[in-house]
């Protein structure tokens, strides 16, 4: 192999990697798990600085943009039980499903409350979906020296117009995504703390910061697991009804 051919081969994986596109699908594939568990405490921090503490366990069996999520409040007892279901698609958005123990039914999020507050913290509905690399469209904004700025914008219904997320070249994690809808800068969430774990680089802390409303909600990992046996029967309705 002669000098200049080998350089080239050593090198183009760095010139790929320039590629938008190439960086998200890469960034996807590291984090790629068959399911996800996870409990975690949130505390939300509202405009006059009172601060309200929940507890939820989040459950996650598929692959990124077919995937189906089980989300329920532990603590306190106003919001014990309380259960959402997502059921992610490839080709447009979730079907969210909200359980309400207190009034014994769950109710279908409709496609226009997606950028509602999910049960008084700073993540919208929509915020936790699962959205595959393919649907969005991608732009390099910015090489600088540890992390590439990427502009998105979706290809489906969305409450954004478009956004901006920063991501590590060392380890190809995000660790900022700023979304924006017509009127500007909606939410900016911050991704830290980060740890290897079943070699995926996974952020501990995660923190959501609501511009309109000048409020933020902190949400910090404490089990963590990845690639557990799970049912498909433990992401149904009957599942969301009976609860834990």
């Amino acid at each position: 192999m002669s000098k200049l051919l080998a350089a080239v081969l050593l090198l183009a994986p760095f010139a790929a990697a320039q590629d938008p596109r190439q960086i998200m699908e890469e960034a996807q594939r590291r984090s790629r798990s068959e399911s996800q568990h996870y409990e975690g405490t949130l505390e939300v921090i509202g405009s006059g600085s009172r601060i309200a503490t929940k507890r939820w366990v989040f459950d996650r069996l598929g692959v990124f943009g077919n995937s189906r999520g089980m989300l329920r409040f532990t603590v306190p007892a106003e919001v014990k039980g309380v259960g959402l279901l997502i059921v992610n698609h490839t080709d447009r958005a979730s079907d969210q499903w909200l359980w309400r123990p207190n009034i014994g039914r769950e109710q279908r999020i409709a496609l226009q409350d997606r950028s509602t507050r999910f049960f008084g913290t700073d993540f919208s509905f929509e915020d936790l979906e699962e959205r595959d690399v393919a649907q969005f469209d991608y732009k390099l904004l910015g090489d600088e020296k540890d992390t590439w700025k990427l502009e998105s914008k979706p290809r489906k219904s969305s409450q954004y117009t478009y956004g901006y997320l920063w991501i590590k070249k060392d380890n190809y994690t995000i660790v900022k995504v700023e979304s924006y809808n017509k009127k500007g800068l909606v939410r900016v969430i911050d991704y830290r703390d980060f740890e290897l774990a079943k070699n995926i680089w996974t952020a501990r802390t995660i923190e959501v910061n609501d511009v309109t409303r000048n409020s933020r909600t902190t949400l910090k990992y404490d089990k963590l697991e990845y690639n557990l046996p799970m049912k498909d029967d433990d992401f149904t309705l009957d599942a969301l009804r009976r609860g834990p």
